[in-house]
């Protein structure tokens, strides 16, 4: 409550009068010392302060809850804002607003090690490209429903970080990863020799998905079994898509949760959440812009 809003209610409440009398006798100040700070007009920090308070809730409930301060400070200045990442943390320290935490990572590939014995590792734990199309990422998680699992598949764009084609399924089989791959094929641009990058979990490494990859130009490329950096960029997909909504949410059904899942993707990671990776800016802004740029050239 602000000093304000306390003399309001004072004054609506004559009998709540002793009180103030008292809290100055315990706080060894004067009743007229009090009013006068009461009555003072409001600085023009203070009120910049209010202001500030009320964008960086603001922010933090636009993300649902997701957005730790370095974000929000990206969000105050891209709307011209001025203030430092440092003042953002002590206003979300001092409201209470906390972004929600990642769990611990776990091993959940399934591996073909005889199959994927002779695939190399293109990426190296190097998630950057110099344009879209010329590097991929993928992977497989699963989401827990009261009607079972569904699964997720992901490619992912190096350069941007977007997520340029999905696929969701009620099993783990190829079809699964193969409609993935095929998805990006059809919504983004696809470099010949481009690098397509995975664990060696047996989806990737089958016969008919190996046949898609070169069918589309690409070249095939695999991380070490059990080791998360050699997929990191997939997995922090993964981890953020989780933390951020499917740990925080209980989905009844698995069309509940495949809406949902859809729904971040697209109207939120995609579009509006800002990535650390990208200078906290958007995988759509990052992505369209470059093309925009290259048309313009």
């Amino acid at each position: 409550m602000s000093k304000y809003e306390f003399i309001d209610s004072q004054k609506s409440e004559p009998a709540n009068l002793n009180s103030v009398v008292k809290m100055c006798l315990w706080l060894t100040v004067s009743t007229s010392g009090f009013y006068h700070w009461a009555t003072r007009p409001q600085s023009a920090t203070a009120a910049r302060r209010e202001t500030l308070i009320a964008r960086v809730q603001y922010f933090f409930e636009e993300s649902e809850g997701t957005y730790g301060y370095r974000r929000i400070h990206a969000d105050l200045a891209a709307e011209k804002t001025e203030c430092s990442p440092e003042l953002v943390r002590q206003i979300m320290r001092h409201q209470g607003l906390v972004a929600c935490q990642p769990r611990p990572f776990r091993i959940t590939t399934a591996a073909d090690a005889e199959a994927a014995a002779s695939m190399p590792d293109l990426v190296k734990r190097d998630f950057t490209a110099d344009r879209p199309g010329v590097k991929f990422v993928g992977d497989i998680t699963y989401i827990h429903t009261w009607q079972g699992f569904i699964y997720l598949a992901t490619v992912i764009d190096c350069y941007s970080k977007k997520v340029v084609g999905w696929s969701i399924a009620d099993h783990m089989r190829t079809e699964l990863v193969a409609d993935a791959l095929k998805n990006a094929a059809a919504t983004s641009q696809i470099e010949p020799d481009a690098i397509w990058h995975s664990d060696r979990g047996s989806v990737y490494t089958s016969t008919d998905f190996r046949a898609l990859v070169t069918s589309l130009g690409m070249r095939s490329s695999m991380g070490r079994t059990g080791v998360c950096w050699d997929n990191s960029m997939a997995e922090s997909f993964f981890s953020m898509l989780k933390n951020e909504r499917v740990y925080r949410t209980v989905y009844a059904t698995k069309s509940q949760a495949r809406s949902d899942v859809i729904r971040y993707i697209e109207g939120f990671y995609n579009s509006r959440r800002r990535h650390s990776a990208l200078g906290y800016r958007r995988p759509n802004e990052v992505h369209y812009g470059y093309q925009q740029s290259a048309l313009a050239a």
